[in-house]
């Protein structure tokens, strides 16, 4: 027989509520200090939500994210974002980069000699280069961005609570929703607290969280409802242990090979992905938890009707549907 890794065994028999005060009130305790922590800390928000400046440089040599990081560091700018542009339609020798840089203390956006002094700068590296075009994004357009972001998140959520709510019964939407909602605190508590930048990839980031715990959420949810219709008599508690005992393995599997994937992109992918990266690995690590630990602890207190419900009824109308 081939050998294959197992991460935990295909019959487990764990107590997933023996340490219910440490395990599901720790991550009720840990959500309120990340809140906290939002509130009196603040977050680190980058360009995308500061405003600042954008330059386009084109040359005809290819660019050096690294050489020009290095030329405008020395010049103490803050916070700077170095991007290259790819498009079709650019001919062989014509290569573009944007530069964003935050605003200066006391100014809305990057001077003129700041300006002049980075274009300098870089045709030192590059006598190639040259700046198509420069512009400002003020702070009513950051503002605009930080709200477009929160709205994403908000009508994410609300899509997942309803295709849950479809997909099983209530109880199991609003236990599944609160769990994200943790997931995505503890995340933002933990930007909070170190003071990692916070821009728009980082919301990306948040976004590829909520999909990836629902999708371990719903598969414990499934087995429990299965679970649920073969053992009528079991008590609640017993039938969700024994859901995620029968689910822990694939859960771990999965965690587990896709954070190879993102701790390789961690250590090689450089500054660029750095922190959308870590975002989504801190995630994932949160939302294997969550639905382990804490979106069925969330079921439990609100409880389920087990009652026979007619066929047909309203409230099974919805129970078949295909994930």
């Amino acid at each position: 027989m081939a050998w294959r890794l197992r991460l935990a065994k295909d019959r487990t028999n764990i107590d997933f509520f023996a340490n219910a005060k440490l395990t599901f009130g720790g991550s009720m305790v840990a959500t309120v200090v990340a809140l906290i922590l939002w509130a009196v800390m603040g977050l680190n928000y980058g360009i995308d939500f500061q405003g600042g400046t954008t330059i386009r440089t084109e040359s005809s040599t290819p660019v050096d994210v690294g050489a020009y990081r290095a030329v405008l560091t020395a010049l103490d700018l803050g916070d700077v974002s170095i991007t290259e542009v790819f498009d079709p339609s650019f001919a062989a020798d014509q290569h573009v980069a944007q530069i964003r840089i935050a605003p200066q203390e006391g100014f809305e956006a990057v001077t003129p000699e700041v300006i002049a002094e980075v274009e300098a700068a870089l045709q030192v590296i590059d006598p190639a280069i040259t700046f198509p075009s420069v512009e400002s994004v003020g702070p009513k357009v950051s503002g605009e961005l930080i709200w477009s972001a929160i709205m994403a998140m908000v009508a994410a959520t609300i899509c997942i609570l309803i295709y849950i709510w479809l997909r099983f019964e209530w109880q199991f939407a609003v236990g599944a929703v609160l769990a994200l909602i943790h997931d995505i605190f503890l995340t933002i508590g933990v930007w909070a607290l170190f003071q990692f930048k916070f821009d728009l990839t980082i919301v990306a980031a948040l976004l590829t969280i909520l999909g990836y715990s629902i999708n371990d959420t719903v598969v414990v949810f499934d087995r429990l409802r299965e679970n649920l219709q073969k053992y009528k008599t079991m008590p609640l508690r017993d039938v969700m242990n024994l859901s995620v005992n029968e689910t822990l393995s694939r859960t771990l599997q999965t965690s587990v090979t896709t954070m190879i994937a993102l701790v390789a992109m961690l250590i090689f992918g450089g500054d660029v992905i750095r922190g959308f990266v870590g975002a989504i690995l801190l995630g994932i690590i949160l939302g294997t938890y969550s639905s382990v630990f804490v979106a069925k602890n969330i079921l439990l207190f609100i409880g389920l009707d087990r009652s026979e419900k007619p066929k047909g009824g309203a409230s099974g109308q919805y129970a078949n549907i295909d994930a």
